[in-house]
């Protein structure tokens, strides 16, 4: 009998605990015991995008309400040369609220087709959906390898959690730190589970939405020079879509009471192998200045795409390497130039400890839309409260709010709001 898409994932998500409890004698160490952590998180995600004013059709706004609940857990490491241990992660999405001329959200499943883009015959989104997936790992002096599911955090691949449940891949990664300040990775990611599906698929293309991939391979590596300077040099392959290669430098300095720093990136992507997504050119140069003094701190960034084509990159993945990929919109068309002012204010050393907040402002410009000279912005709100102490000590409440337009998209309003609190369970 065939198995459903769950039972498959859960079926996946064992294997490597089977192998690692078919160790035997290594399992019953000390280490492997006491060094394990395991925490429960829950997530309750209102979602709100009017889209009244936007060139989407069919819908006038996108809203949705569920609540998630995501197990990480970890073991330590057997004795010996060589330790062994796995992680495990568990989540679970229900529903609360949904129609099906509201859906669509990234918060639950059914909105979308397998491919995720137009919707399909039935708009409804599920009750709740479940998905789980385990890793081991070994580790050997200060170098680790991870087989299984993967929450990667490299500057090319960051895994998006930005929605109910956390975005993963099936791979391995390999992180090697045998030589003071250089830290050396590289991988290998097959599939992915996206965060509004149960179940692993191939790999989407963000910005040409019906290629797709079965293997990114990368590796790169990060130099910390001196306390102030840290280097870095990544390249990428997604197997007959792209070639991506990064370069960034990153300077910190402490100016009396104020804290410095600068990042500058370059992000090059070509076609590779069989150009599944045609010929491609991103050349994408950013950066970002902060200045930090006390509570405050600002921020100004500028990116400019010097290519003729949109930057390719892994659907629903965080983009650390482009300074102003924002909430919404990443303002990596074809040619754009955009410039960022961003404000962050920590309330504690205003009496106000557990709440922060940000305003953020991006325009860009410099691109065409129907042959025609384009342009758009983004401006968003986001402010954060933790409770501090009390029986609700630790839960987070977030606000999210966002407000964009431009001639490739129209107008949007979008809302979030998010109550999150996690119990450390071992």
């Amino acid at each position: 009998m065939k198995r459903s898409s769950h039972e498959a994932g859960f079926a996946r998500a064992a294997k490597p605990l089977t192998l690692l409890l078919g160790l035997g004698p290594l399992a019953a160490q000390a280490d492997l015991i006491d060094d394990a952590h395991g925490n429960l998180t829950l997530r309750n995600f209102y979602y709100n995008h009017d889209l009244r004013d936007s060139t989407k059709p069919a819908q006038s706004k996108l809203e949705e309400w569920a609540q998630g609940f995501i197990f990480k857990g970890g073991s330590g490491y057997t004795d010996g040369t060589v330790g062994v241990g796995v992680d495990v992660y568990a989540g679970l999405g229900l529903k609360l609220d949904s129609s099906p001329s509201r859906s669509g959200t990234g918060l639950l499943p059914g909105a979308y087709d397998r491919a995720g883009g137009p919707r399909n015959a039935d708009p409804r989104s599920v009750d709740n959906f479940s998905e789980a997936t385990a890793a081991l790992k070994l580790k050997y002096s200060k170098s680790e390898l991870k087989v299984g599911g993967l929450f990667p955090k490299i500057p090319l691949v960051t895994s998006g959690d930005s929605r109910l449940l956390p975005q993963f891949f099936e791979g391995a990664m390999l992180d090697i730190r045998e030589i003071d300040n250089l830290d050396i990775s590289l991988g290998q990611m097959r599939r992915v589970n996206q965060r509004e599906f149960a179940g692993s698929r191939e790999i989407q293309v963000g910005n040409y939405y019906s290629v797709f991939s079965d293997r990114f391979n990368y590796l790169g590596g990060t130099w910390r020079i001196n306390p102030q300077w840290t280097a870095g040099a990544w390249g990428g392959r997604l197997e007959d879509v792209y070639q991506q290669n990064l370069y960034t430098v990153t300077h910190t300095q402490k100016t009396g009471e104020w804290n410095l720093s600068g990042t500058l990136n370059y992000l090059d992507t070509g076609e590779s192998g069989a150009e599944q997504a045609g010929k491609l050119d991103s050349r994408m140069t950013s950066a970002m200045l902060s200045a930090n003094l006390r509570a405050q701190t600002f921020r100004i960034g500028y990116q400019y795409n010097a290519g003729d084509s949109a930057l390719p990159f892994i659907h629903d993945t965080d983009l650390p390497g482009v300074a102003n990929a924002v909430q919404v919109l990443r303002f990596d068309r074809a040619q754009e130039r955009s410039w960022q002012a961003r404000y962050d204010l920590d309330f504690a050393p205003l009496g106000v400890p557990g709440l922060t907040a940000f305003a953020r402002y991006v325009k860009g410009d410099n691109f065409k839309v129907a042959g025609q000279d384009a342009s758009e912005w983004e401006r968003n709100l986001d402010i954060t409260y933790v409770i501090q102490d009390g029986p609700l000590k630790n839960l987070a409440l977030r606000w999210r709010n966002v407000q964009l337009q431009g001639d490739a998209t129209g107008r949007r309003d979008e809302n979030r709001v998010i109550l999150a609190y996690t119990l450390p369970l071992f």
